[in-house]
């Protein structure tokens, strides 16, 4: 009884395959989950979950979601997160994305979607190629109790996924910046990032290259090949063409919310330059070498 007892262990532990193997653990493996995305809803509590968790038209999901307090149709009397989808597999949040080299985003990443009922229209409905101020957006505030939420959230899986790296915290307007705009200028990077979460520039840098720009200005052919660098999908055409100005927004509402009309100002191009200064050192270095010898 005992060695039967042993045996039913075993199997339980294995999965008791009939065929016969040893582990032999190789070194050439990574994570299936490189990047955290942000989002938000565009809808309330109730309508999020049917769209994201009930078999609808476009089937989407996402790992985790965020309810919103005051949300008539949120059932709970305290607010709790969601989970949709194990983050041990792919949910379908991201859409056609695109980060740092990076396709199918889906497929390396955890998704959690903020009820928030912050959207965008567009004011120009006859354009053949919607432009970034072809969008009227409406954007609202995160309550504290949500936020905090999302912060400790995000605080948990990070410590459980530490392949993550800070600039790989990001939004859906990051990865897909001619389609989305979410989590919206109003959402608090910065914030996240005192608590450990994301990226974020140092001022001073910032500063130092404010200055540095003012007597030396670079083109835009360099600067899109810096924000390119960083993340951002665009192409490297020396003019402020559509996507260009698609990706200079979505780095805004990232990073300089205050101002997000996606043309690349010295201010943006400082942060941008101490970004990556601070977390991407070897390809600005490669840029810089590039573009001066």
């Amino acid at each position: 009884m005992k060695k039967l007892t042993v045996i039913l262990f075993v199997c339980l532990m294995t999965a008791c395959s009939s065929v016969p193997m040893i582990d032999s653990p190789s070194t050439n493996e990574d994570s299936r989950i490189q990047l955290l995305i942000l989002h938000f809803t565009s809808e309330d509590f109730a309508e999020s979950m049917r769209l994201l968790a009930t078999p609808v038209r476009f089937r989407v999901s996402v790992h985790y979601v965020v309810p919103e307090p005051g949300d008539d149709t949120y059932p709970r009397d305290k607010l709790v997160v969601h989970r949709l989808v194990d983050e041990s597999r792919r949910a379908r949040h991201a859409g056609i994305s695109y980060w740092a080299g990076r396709q199918n985003l889906n497929d390396a990443s955890i998704g959690i979607e903020i009820v928030n009922r912050s959207a965008c229209v567009s004011s120009n409905p006859d354009a053949e190629e919607p432009a970034p101020e072809d969008q009227d957006c409406t954007f609202l505030d995160y309550p504290e109790e949500q936020l905090q939420l999302v912060i400790d959230l995000c605080k948990d899986i990070l410590a459980r996924n530490p392949e993550i790296d800070p600039v790989d915290v990001i939004s859906h307007g990051d990865i897909a910046s001619n389609r989305r705009v979410d989590p919206g200028p109003q959402f608090p990077w910065k914030r996240l990032y005192e608590n450990g979460i994301g990226a974020w520039y140092d001022d001073e840098t910032v500063e130092g290259y404010r200055l540095a720009l003012a007597k030396n200005p670079r083109d835009i052919d360099f600067l899109q090949r810096a924000i390119n660098l960083y993340g951002y999908d665009l192409d490297i055409s020396g003019e402020n063409d559509l996507r260009s100005r698609f990706a200079v927004r979505a780095f805004q509402i990232h990073f300089r919310p205050e101002k997000y009309d996606g043309i690349f100002d010295r201010e943006t191009a400082a942060i941008l330059l101490a970004l990556l200064e601070k977390y991407r050192p070897n390809r600005l270095e490669a840029l810089l070498q590039e573009t001066t010898g």
